[in-house]
């Protein structure tokens, strides 16, 4: 049985580490375990719990920065930030439902320490774009700082770029500062039907490169939408390519129509307004498609937009799955079998020549600890992982081996 630890503020946690370095003790570090079965498993007998570590410490709506306790929940970070009309614009997902917990319980330092971004990617950036400075402990038990409040706060090494996407390898984080952004004020979401994964791609490319500032561009084929909970996705009967448009109102209403008529070329174009816009941008960020089927794998794929039907139909001839695109077709969704290895030989080789990368999101405990989970790294990244492990956290004692074996 494992133990749970939870310290109440960062000197607690400061202590707990210092305690397990000295006694070379190895912890799991979480925040609202809404994401624990993301990597490989860990053969910890103590898990540090954070969610105790929560609360708003700085919120200037005026300076667009936030400052919270690392345990705080999204949840009402964004609840906060609706009041003022404002928003995290790297679009969080909530995965916890995927993983079969409940919606709503993720945390803002395990959201950052996975650098995992929605649908606002392609314009916003990625989580980290948007992480200005935390507070946390290093595997010696040493608190230490870095970043600030505002962008331009770096000299020297980017700690906060390095601290994103660590999966609490590096340091468990007590305090975080992001960068907020102005909500929008109107959402409008064209919808192209009945395209082919080629000819989507090709509309999402070309909606991307007009002049009309669109902020997320997905397609689904016909099965994955017919699961949407948007009357015009599910009861389109065909594959249903979106593309979002946000901003003022004026603005969002000549652009969403200038959008319109260049995807008209492509097949048959609708509109939904903001409600049903924003039911399905969160089905989207929030992998809801997958949410029926427990038992299936889960892999997130990223590669050239370009190359987005062309990986997935290496897949498809060798693997039974289901998938759906995001980023205007540089990230492929996608549930497989989750037997064997879970289809890892099959996408990494359908991956081979394209430049992308996959991550195994979901899978037994069994399968996770006898594949790469991540991208398999170069010996040259490889060594340079291991230096940086190697000074943050010698002894190898923060959530040693979720991202590869030996780490």
């Amino acid at each position: 049985m494992t133990d749970v630890l939870k310290p109440r503020d960062r000197e607690d946690v400061r202590a707990l580490v210092a305690w397990a370095a000295a006694e070379e003790e190895p912890l799991e570090i979480l925040g609202g375990g809404t994401k624990r079965g993301l990597g490989r498993p860990l053969q910890t007998t103590r898990s540090v719990d954070l969610s105790g570590l929560s609360g708003v410490t700085l919120y200037e709506p005026d300076e667009l920065v936030l400052g919270a306790r690392a345990g705080t929940r999204l949840a009402d970070i964004e609840a906060l930030l609706a009041e003022n009309r404002q928003q995290l614009a790297f679009e969080p997902a909530d995965l916890g439902p995927l993983y079969g917990g409940r919606a709503g319980a993720g945390t803002i330092g395990g959201t950052i320490a996975c650098n995992l971004s929605g649908p606002r990617r392609i314009k916003a950036g990625a989580a980290r774009d948007h992480f200005l400075g935390f507070t946390g402990a290093n595997g010696r038990g040493e608190l230490f700082s870095a970043g600030g409040r505002v962008v331009k706060n770096v000299t020297g090494y980017d700690l906060c770029k390095l601290l994103a996407g660590s999966y609490g390898t590096l340091a468990a984080m007590t305090d975080v500062i992001v960068k907020v952004l102005p909500a929008p004020e109107k959402t409008r979401t064209a919808l192209v039907f009945g395209l082919a994964d080629e000819d989507a791609a090709r509309a999402m490319g070309a909606a991307l490169n007009c002049e009309h500032e669109v902020s997320a561009a997905a397609h689904l084929p016909e099965p994955i939408a017919r699961r949407s909970a948007v009357a015009y996705v599910n009861g389109a009967g065909k594959s249903v390519t979106a593309v979002r448009i946000e901003g003022f109102p004026a603005s969002v209403q000549h652009r969403c129509a200038a959008v319109k008529v260049l995807l008209s070329s492509f097949g048959p174009v609708e509109e939904l307004h903001g409600k049903s816009s924003a039911i399905l941008w969160r089905e989207v960020r929030d992998v809801a498609q997958f949410l029926a089927q427990p038992d299936r794998a889960v892999w997130r794929i990223s590669t050239p937009p370009a190359d987005g039907p062309k990986v997935a139909a290496r897949v498809a001839a060798k693997l039974d799955a289901e998938l759906f695109y995001d980023w205007a077709g540089g990230l492929i969704w996608l549930a497989s079998a989750a037997i064997g290895d879970a289809g890892t030989a099959v996408i990494r080789a359908a991956l081979r020549d394209t430049g992308g990368h996959a991550t195994l999101m979901r899978a037994p405990e069994a399968t996770r600890a006898a594949v790469e989970v991540f991208e398999p790294l170069s010996n040259e990244v490889e060594q340079l992982s291991m230096r940086v492990k190697e000074s943050f956290d010698p002894h190898r004692i923060l959530n040693p081996g979720r991202t590869h074996a030996g780490r």
